[in-house]
């Protein structure tokens, strides 16, 4: 595997690993977990070359987030990476990424308001701009993000429509399931920042929306289902729930009852220090 800081030393390789075929890019920001690997297989499967980026990118943290805190370690992400066979490591530099006098942002309206978008103002369009931008760098036939931040996924597949994205387009851009622990807790870079009273209690996350969709599935209100499951979490030990909501599973509109088009269930809470998110499925056994 080959590592790579510089945008000229980037475009020379990615296209030397074309001539071998497809490419797959796998966007991360690093401290990488099963979650991400369980991307690069899947990437593998498809592409005959994967490049993963690792940047933690300052334009998707608030001024009170954890940008200074967010885990860097390069060196044993780089080993993973090797190991599990990807052919480049992107790792460049926020000045290579965000040059001086740099002064263009991109914001996709619509399924980046509510929940997260919420809460994080800006973070969306920190996203998207960062993920613009490795699209033109890398130029990938296919990239890959997980289901985890379910939101984010739709708001890269409505960004990569509107802008004309042919390598990646929409159906080349593909969400990878949610990967979980023993506990049904969500693998996440965050969850290193849980005390072990606090990676317990978060347990009761998974569980509670699990309960919840079983009750929605079988007809109960949907509103009254969403507040209990806001208690149950609280009762749990999480200090506060920044919401938990039904969507349509495409568009992220809130539903409030359950229809018959794809949904999803996406909560936010927060226990000590840490914002956990999750999404499931809902309506697929019905």
């Amino acid at each position: 595997m080959k590592v790579v800081t510089t945008l000229a030393q980037l475009r020379d390789e990615v296209a030397r690993l074309r001539t071998s075929g497809a490419v797959a890019l796998v966007p991360t920001m690093g401290a990488l977990h099963d979650g991400h690997l369980a991307l690069v297989r899947r990437a593998r499967e498809l592409a005959s070359s994967v490049v993963v980026s690792i940047f933690v990118n300052p334009t998707q943290f608030g001024p009170n987030e954890d940008l200074d805190a967010y885990p860097r370690q390069l060196a044993e992400d780089a080993r993973l990476l090797e190991e599990a066979g990807v052919a480049l490591l992107w790792a460049p530099s926020v000045e290579e990424v965000y040059p001086a006098g740099f002064a263009t942002s991109i914001s996709v309206s619509g399924v980046s308001e509510g929940l997260c978008g919420a809460s994080r103002p800006g973070h969306f369009d920190g996203v998207a701009t960062v993920v613009a931008k490795l699209f033109n760098q890398v130029q990938p036939d296919i990239a890959l993000f997980g289901e985890k931040d379910w939101q984010q996924l739709a708001v890269i597949r409505r960004m990569a429509r509107d802008l004309d994205y042919t390598h990646p387009h929409v159906s080349d851009i593909i969400g990878v399931p949610i990967v979980r622990e023993s506990d049904g807790l969500a693998l996440s870079s965050r969850n290193r920042y849980l005390s072990p009273e606090e990676r317990a209690a978060a347990a009761a996350l998974p569980t509670a929306m699990k309960q919840a969709i079983a009750r929605i599935e079988s007809g109960e209100n949907v509103p009254a289902t969403l507040a209990a499951l806001e208690a149950e979490l609280i009762r749990a030990g999480f200090s506060s729930v920044d919401y938990a909501t039904l969507t349509d599973a495409g568009s992220l509109e809130p539903l409030a009852i359950m229809g018959n088009a794809p949904a999803r269930l996406l909560v936010a809470a927060r226990i000590g220090r840490t914002r956990l998110i999750d999404n499931m499925p809902v309506g697929e056994s019905l």
